[in-house]
Parts: C-alpha cells; structure tokens; sequence
C-alpha cells in the first residue's frame, strides 16, 4: 500500500495561498501571518513545491508605466492551477490583482496606447478575448465564437487582433468546423480513418483539424468584427503543435497582414522540421513563403522598431530539432525581403528568444550558457554579442526607457521580475513572491563544478547540499539525469524535477551535463548523436566519481540514480551496463527499446537524426539498445509512465517493467493514465513525489524505514 506523507507547514502554507494570504508581500495585503518568526523554518518539501505562486507572461506597457503578468496559484480542491492577471508600476510598487475570476485569465496583450489589457479567458465556458483597463473596471468580453481561441496578438495600431482556432482546413467558415464537431458528437460510430502520419502527437489523437491563425478589425464601436483565417487552405499548423506559441507570428508594420511559421510538408510532416517563414498581406490575401531556400527551422519573426529589418532565428541542419538557432536579419519593404544576414552565425549559442531593444540597435535572447540561461545583447548591424544577465535561468526580456526588464528563477526561488540598466549594471528586483513561503523552509545551497569527462572534454555539474546541511554527517546520494538529451540541468526552479525536493529529503543530489548538452557549443551537442550510451554515460560515471571525491560528506554506497525521457532511457542503459554502481533506480516515461520505439512515438526526425537513419537501415538501434542488455540487469527499479505520453509510449514502460518483475527484480510501477511525458496536477505531483523518495528511502537509507 503506497503511504502519503503531508507536511503541516507545507499545508498550511498551500492553506494561505488559496486564501490569498500569503506570498504578495504586505505592501498588497499589510503584514501576513508570522510564520517564520515562530517556527523553525521546515525541510523543503513537495507540498511547498505545488504551493508556489508561478509568474509568467510578463510583458511591459508600451508606455514603459506599468508590467503586467499572470500569477498561477495552487487551486487543490480542483487539483489545478488557477491563473489571474497582476499589474504593478515599472518599479515593483503597486502591486494588485487585475482580475481574481474563478475560471482562467491569461495571455495579456497591452493596448498600443497603453490604457487596457487585451487577454485570454475561460470564463464564458470556452477561451474567448476579453479586454480590460489597467486603471480600473471590469473586464469586457470581446468574443464569442463558437471555437476557442489561442494565441493572442494586437495589432501595432491597435486596428485588428490575431490570434489562433482549430479548424477544418476545408471549410470556409468558423461555423462550419463548429457543425462538423458536433454532427461527431452525435455519431455513434467512433472510428477515425488516417491515410498518412501524424495519427497522433504529443498527448492527442489528431482528429483532422489544423490550428490557424486568424485576424478580426477592431470596430469603431469597440467590439471585434468577424475573424478571417490568415491561412486558409493551408494544410499546415500555425504556431506549430505542440509547443508553439505566439512568438511564432507577428504582425506586418502596417498591421495589415502577418509574418507567421508554419511547415507544409504533407506526408512528410512527421520526418521533416522544415518550417517556414510565411507573409500574408491582408485578409484574404495568399500567404507567400519568405525562406523556402532554407530546408531547416525558421521561427520567432520580429520587426525593428522602424519596420524596415525582419528578425528571426533560423538552423541550419535540416530534420535536427536541436540545431544551433542563429539570429538572422532581412531588410523589409513593404513585403519584400532583402538577403538573408546570419547575425550570430559566430556565435556558439542558441538564441531562445528574440526581441529588439526600443532604438533598434540592438537584439535582446537568451540562450542556456555554461548551466545557466543567460541574458545577451546583439549588436543588430555588427553581431557582436555581449553577457548582461548570467545568474540562473532567465526569459521575457523586454527594453523600456533605457532598461531591460525580465523575470528570473534559480535552485533557491521561482521566478521573479527584475530589471537592469542597459549595460548590465543597476540590477533591481522588482517583486517577492513568494517570500514567506521561502521564508519558511530549508533549501540545499548549489555548487558547481567541473571535471575532465569522455573525450577529455571539460564537463560541468551542479551538487545541492542537503537542506540543514552539517559537514560532519554524510549523505545519501540522488543523481540525477536529465531529458532532452539535448538540455541542461541548469540553474532553475523546476516543478518537476526540481533538485530541491531531495534536498530537503535529506539527500546530496549531483546533476552532470552529460556530452550532448546545450549550452557549451553545438558541437558538445551534437556529440551524442550515434552514441547515446557511449560518452555520456563516461561522463556520468567520471561526473559522479568526481563528485563523491570532492565532496567527502556524500556517501558514496547509498547512491540513488534517477532520469526522464532521454533521462529514463539512461536509467535502463545503467541497469545494463553499470549494474553494480547504485543502491537503486528511477526511470520515468524511459525508452526501452529503441526499435519499438521508432515505431510508435510520433516525431520521427528525432530517433532518425540521433540513430542514423530508420531501424531497417542502420545498425545504431541495436548498438544502444538497453533491451539488448537486459540480463545484466539486478538492479531495484522503480518505472513511472504516462498513459497519455505519445513521445515515450507506454509500451516502453511496461517493457521495462515485465523485464524486471520476470527477472525477479525489485521494482514497482507508478502508473497515471491521465499524464502525459510530464505529470502536471498537483495530486499527481504530490503522489509522484511521495513514491520516489518512498522508494529512494527504502534502497538508501540504513534503517530503511524512509522519511
């Protein structure tokens, strides 16, 4: 019988955010309850995990007055995360709610003069437009189609908004995709007929409607005019699925038209990562393809200040979603575009984001660097790059009035908003949300180091000490191994697998950025291609040997490895090929066959680029097969998988787990069928958690009692 654990502070801190008392600073609501003046702060736990109020969408006022942002707060009676629009004064003070409904608020869009809030909200039973004024009233419904809405934009003139539905490709109308989805409801038949791939993505079956974007006038009268789909025709997605968002389309200087990305490949779709760059004009204007000479990804446009240079980043390795992405510039005349400028071409980065600073000058990205996600300056005519932010994990950078505002989270606290001058100096934090509940626990303190991995190449990692740590104890070990299996442990405050959790649990936890991690150069990325247990597992091996060298305190018998995704797989290539080294293993949502795999995940680029071709002609499937080493395997393992994850298939979980249980292996299945790849309702959440570490005490601690 699995136990569940609560911490009373971790409740009551949850108990404060739900009341809304807790975690605003007492310039919103006057002093909150003491806690940490009268308990002794608490062992970081889950519970104060789920609990953290979550900022995101900052955006600044293009009058440089105001930034607005939507604060996610914990509802666990729902088991959901609640989101409300926030508004304070450029400078952190004035702090306040924008909106408190119930349903969900989201996506805010400022006017162009600054007055009100464009937004996102579920309040009328489905995602409509709403509007509001900054400086007081309620919000207004500007929507009420019969589609829900997604990705919203406004205009530069505040003429038209922009924004994304779900549509049959081959109907003329919104009405039209309404009355096909419900005439579905009513069949009794639920059979669905695919010709081609995708048949599903991600998390969803694909039930042949595309996402488009569509433009609506502004009228005179202040409502919304019929929308217009900008793509019609198009069999294609715009912003691309799953992941894309509104970075990926813009509105013309004129704001007429749009330059969005779309990849129209067809059949292709699911072996291609061919995006483009598209320009329509008008409403009812053809979209027209402005990078077809570049068969790898183009995404993210942005306009300079003065309309006259399109920005945008590009790769250049075609079916390679993890290709370093460079920052390109064309000029722009009324629709035509010049040629294309690789900015940063010499720059060994990935710029993540892209914005222009208000002079023009100058772009602003950030981009993971060296463990961290950094904040840099492009000169927009040189390409020179220079460091502004380097601290933790940084995004939403935006320029007003002669300083770069943006939002920032590390090991030790979520994200908040600061600001700096443009030189990178002058650095100001402009909110604290979340003090009292920071306040009130104990967090491990992160070191990193360096060592001397595979190929003699110098490898970073990152240790956190255990929360209430003493020099004079030692410690049980939590290794931890990250997705991707281009992506970093960097220096951020995860809610999934956030280092701090085993930490306060009493655990040393070791983070190596294994070859084939982003932020060192994309040739350390590019490096595990057809060696996906080759260098990354020596440098796991050397990482964590030279970890327990440096630090005396970690005991280097009860150790604990752990993984997802690309992280997952490692776990089962450890199993195999390192069976001896730990007390213990986690794998969650784990690749365990790699020819199994290719033939029911989704995005087939993936397993193509990394295994050099497809099962049936080339051999790297069989040569980092963790199924071909199973009967090395004796190691307890606990398997954690996601019905609903269609990028590591179920299949891959139950594999794994029928191979322990027939070996007579300890082990246990974690089973959600309402997860995808990631587990994200706080109960779910909480029940993960309470299972890993239940399972990490029981291999680990001496007594094996746990927690």
């Amino acid at each position: 019988m699995l136990r569940r654990r609560f911490v009373v502070s971790g409740l009551f801190a949850l108990f404060m955010s739900l009341c809304g008392l807790s975690g605003l600073g007492s310039a919103v609501f006057g002093p909150t309850v003491a806690l940490a003046d009268d308990h002794e702060p608490h062992p970081f736990s889950v519970h104060d995990l789920v609990a953290m109020d979550r900022i995101s969408s900052v955006t600044v006022s293009p009058d440089g007055m105001h930034i607005a942002f939507v604060l996610r707060t914990a509802d666990m009676e729902a088991n959901r995360g609640r989101t409300d629009l926030w508004i304070m004064d450029i400078d952190g003070e004035g702090l306040r709610p924008l909106t408190t409904h119930e349903a969900g608020d989201f996506n805010p869009v400022w006017a162009p003069d600054s007055s009100a809030l464009w937004f996102l909200s579920t309040r009328s039973g489905s995602s409509q437009i709403w509007r509001i004024p900054v400086d007081g009233g309620e919000a207004v419904q500007m929507s009420d189609w019969p589609l829900g809405v997604g990705d919203l934009q406004v205009g530069p003139r505040g003429e038209r908004v922009a924004f994304s539905m779900e549509v049959f490709v081959d109907c003329e109308t919104v009405d039209c995709t309404k009355e096909r989805l419900d005439a579905r409801e009513e069949d009794p038949t639920t059979g669905m007929v695919y010709d081609q791939l995708f048949v599903r993505h991600w998390d969803t079956w694909k039930d042949g409607r595309r996402r488009h974007l569509f433009t609506a006038p502004v009228t005179e009268d202040g409502t919304l005019g019929d929308p217009v789909d900008m793509m019609a025709g198009m069999d294609a997605d715009s912003p691309s699925k799953p992941f894309g968002g509104a970075e990926e389309y813009t509105f013309t200087p004129d704001g007429r038209g749009l330059v969005f990305t779309a990849r129209t490949d067809g059949p292709s779709e699911p072996w291609s990562t061919d995006h483009d760059l598209w320009y329509v004009a008008e409403p009812g204007a053809e979209p027209r393809v402005l990078t077809d000479d570049n068969e790898a990804w183009d995404t993210a446009p942005r306009f300079s200040p003065d309309g006259s240079v399109l920005a945008y980043t590009a790769m250049r390795v075609p079916d390679y979603e993890a290709d370093r992405l460079r920052i390109v510039t064309r000029s722009w005349d009324d629709g035509e575009v010049g040629e294309a400028r690789w900015l940063t071409e010499d720059w060994d980065r990935s710029a993540y984001s892209i914005g222009w600073t208000e002079d023009g000058k100058a772009l602003l990205t950030h981009a993971n660097h060296l463990g961290r996600r950094a904040l840099f300056r492009v000169d927009a005519r040189s390409g020179e790059v220079e460091k502004l932010v380097d601290g933790g994990s940084v995004k939403s950078e935006e320029h007003r009035d002669g300083r770069i505002y943006f939002a920032e989270d590390n090991f030790r606290s979520p994200v908040q908003i600061f600001s700096i001058a443009e030189d990178g100096s002058d650095r100001r934090q402009l909110t604290t949300i979340n003090q009292d509940r920071l306040d009130a626990v104990e967090m491990g303190a992160p070191e990193q180091f360096t060592f001397t991995g595979a190929n003699g190449d110098e490898v970073y990692a990152w240790i956190v000490e255990p929360a209430g740590f003493d020099p004079d104890r030692t410690y049980p070990v939590a290794f931890l191994i990250h997705g991707g299996p281009q992506g970093s442990f960097g220096q951020g405050f995860h809610y999934r697998w956030n280092p701090q959790t085993y930490a306060g649990a009493g655990y040393a936890v070791v983070m190596v950025d294994f070859h084939g991690s982003t932020g060192y150069g994309q040739e350390f990325t590019d490096s595990i291609r057809d060696n996906w247990g080759g260098w990354p597992l020596e440098d796991l091996q050397k990482g964590l040997a030279a970890a327990l060298e440096r630090y005396e305190w970690m005991d280097g018998d009860r150790v604990a490895a752990l993984g997802a995704s690309y992280g997952g797989y490692m776990i089962n290539w450890i199993a195999g090929n390192w069976p001896e080294r730990f007390t213990c293993l986690v794998n969650h949502d784990g690749l365990f066959d790699l020819e199994s795999m290719y033939y029911s995940t989704e995005e087939l680029w993936f397993p193509e680029r990394e295994f050099l071709g497809s099962p049936w002609n080339s051999d790297s499937y069989d040569r980092w097969n963790p199924a071909e080493h199973v009967e090395n395997w004796k190691t307890p393992m606990l398997v954690v998988h996601g019905e609903l994850d269609y990028r590591v298939p179920i299949s891959e979980g139950l594999q794994t787990f029928t191979a322990l249980q027939r070996q007579g292996i300890p082990s246990r299945f974690l089973y959600f069928p309402d997860e995808n790849h990631w587990v994200l309702s706080p109960a779910n959440s909480i029940l993960w958690h309470d299972t890993v570490l239940e399972w990490l005490d029981r291999w680990t601690k001496p007594d094996g009692a746990g927690r």
